[in-house]
């Protein structure tokens, strides 16, 4: 049982920056090589524009469940911190709610053409054998991901806002 929590603990720490992390050192890394292949050797891999180009979702949408663990998201800084404690925390808690009914438009939307990608064994422009629904479950799995971190700071404020601590209203990448 302790070794299952030091996984969680661990993957709830670095599992979004880790997949951002190898995503865009992948998509960097096609991206120089395939143009000093064009360049250099008037070559071209096929697949080497379309893959990095996915590789994005996957950079995206785990970068967007890590900016609400960060709390460095989109928002309307000055005005909430102008707000009352008690308005802060019920703008905090709208925010969240918009979050999860979009996530659930998203995740269902999304999960319909991830299996139509699955069932017509679509392959990514270039390859033979490299399906494109690899790609296509990052939108499921990134926004799943983002309402499991919105869920997380919806309990943090509660205790925050009900022990009376400050709000957490922003955050910083570094954290």
């Amino acid at each position: 049982m302790d070794a299952l929590l030091k996984i969680y603990r661990w993957l709830d720490a670095y599992i979004e920056k880790w997949v951002v992390i190898i995503a865009y050192a992948a998509c960097a890394g096609i991206i120089f090589v395939e143009v000093v292949r064009r360049f250099v050797f008037s070559e071209q891999a096929s697949w080497s524009t379309s893959v990095p180009a996915y590789m994005f979702l996957w950079l995206t949408w785990l970068g967007c469940s890590y900016a609400v663990k960060a709390r460095v998201h989109l928002r309307f800084g000055e005005v909430r911190n102008r707000l009352p404690r008690t308005g802060q925390y019920v703008m905090m808690q709208v925010d969240y709610l918009l979050y999860i009914l979009f996530g659930v438009v998203v995740i269902y939307y999304s999960t319909d053409l991830l299996g139509l990608q699955m069932m017509n064994f679509s392959l990514v422009p270039g390859t033979d054998d490299m399906p494109v629904w690899w790609f296509y479950l990052a939108t499921p799995v990134g926004w799943s991901l983002l309402l499991f971190r919105v869920l997380q700071c919806v309990i943090i404020d509660f205790r925050d806002f009900t022990q009376g601590r400050e709000l957490k209203l922003g955050g910083a990448l570094d954290e």
